[in-house]
């Protein structure tokens, strides 16, 4: 199952900040139908994503009806992106 999509680095500050790409709720829904299928607990999703030139493996949170992608210090840090920044994203859930 592949996606593409734009969306806007957020920051979520706990004991240490974390920096995500919100899933748009069309993708969200799409990911809910074959969810069961694809995660491995917690309701987390893994998927391979693509920013930019970067290719990386992660996986989905579930968060609010919808899924946030982790966006990793190796991802953001090699194309400058920070909080706000806009970003197109390829990905695709691994099953």
């Amino acid at each position: 199952m592949e996606f593409a999509f734009a969306g806007q680095v957020i920051e979520w500050r706990g004991p240490s900040p974390y920096y995500f790409v919100p899933v748009p709720d069309e993708e969200s829904a799409g990911i809910r139908e074959v969810a069961a299928m694809a995660t491995y607990g917690w309701g987390v999703i893994p998927v391979e994503a693509r920013i930019g030139e970067v290719v990386f493996e992660t996986s989905l949170f579930p968060k609010d009806g919808g899924y946030l992608l982790p966006v990793k210090a190796a991802v953001r840090k090699p194309q400058g992106l920070s909080v706000g920044d806009d970003v197109t994203v390829e990905m695709t859930v691994r099953f």
